[in-house]
């Protein structure tokens, strides 16, 4: 299934990529990718600000991603395309691996769920690692299986928000959601219960 190169382009070559499987995309979207980066730890010191859940299809690899305006099933490569950044793939470990099988049935069955551009928890609406978040929750009948934690809108050693997500919150008539609970994709990518792969 993986056998053009160009589809994996940025996904270290020799990963075979099994459902279930998450994808780590360093996405440059300008500041509010920047300011994500900045206030999250990820595996190996790197920057992550997107992830998306891989489905293996009889008709080819998809990722299961909250982008855009909703939860949606995206072809890989044009996954792949949206960045020359490298790419990591994690994968959750062998005692888990039904645990992720169940989770990517509960993704898919959230296509077309609204994206949360609010970036608050339990509001009927996904961002990317709030989908991953919810959907191995629901495999692993109701228990976290990722952790929730305080998110910061803060410049680091400062007590001042970012002027990027005052003007983004601004524009969205609603108070920045500071230390309220929440995932991002740095925190998936250091959780115990998955491995980066590596060729």
């Amino acid at each position: 299934m993986l056998s053009s190169i160009n589809l994996q382009a940025q996904i270290p070559v020799g990963i075979k990529l099994q459902t279930g499987d998450m994808i780590f995309q360093d996405l440059d979207c300008g500041p509010l990718c920047d300011a994500i980066e900045q206030v999250t730890k990820s595996y190996d010191g790197k920057h992550f600000s997107h992830i998306g859940l891989v489905s293996v299809q009889h008709s080819g690899i998809f990722i299961i991603e909250a982008i855009g305006k909703e939860v949606q099933l995206t072809p890989l490569k044009k996954f792949t395309n949206r960045t020359t950044n490298p790419m990591l793939v994690g994968r959750v470990k062998k005692q888990y691996t039904r645990i992720a099988a169940k989770a990517v049935k509960y993704a898919l069955a959230e296509k077309g769920v609204p994206y949360d551009d609010a970036f608050l928890y339990n509001n009927k609406k996904y961002y990317c690692s709030e989908l991953l978040y919810d959907a191995f929750k629901k495999a692993n009948r109701g228990k976290d299986f990722f952790v929730l934690e305080p998110m910061t809108f803060k410049q680091p050693g400062s007590n001042q928000f970012f002027p990027v997500w005052v003007a983004y919150y601004e524009k969205l008539g609603i108070s920045i959601p500071e230390a309220e609970p929440g995932i991002n994709p740095g925190g998936i990518s250091t959780s115990s219960k998955i491995e980066i792969l590596t060729p």
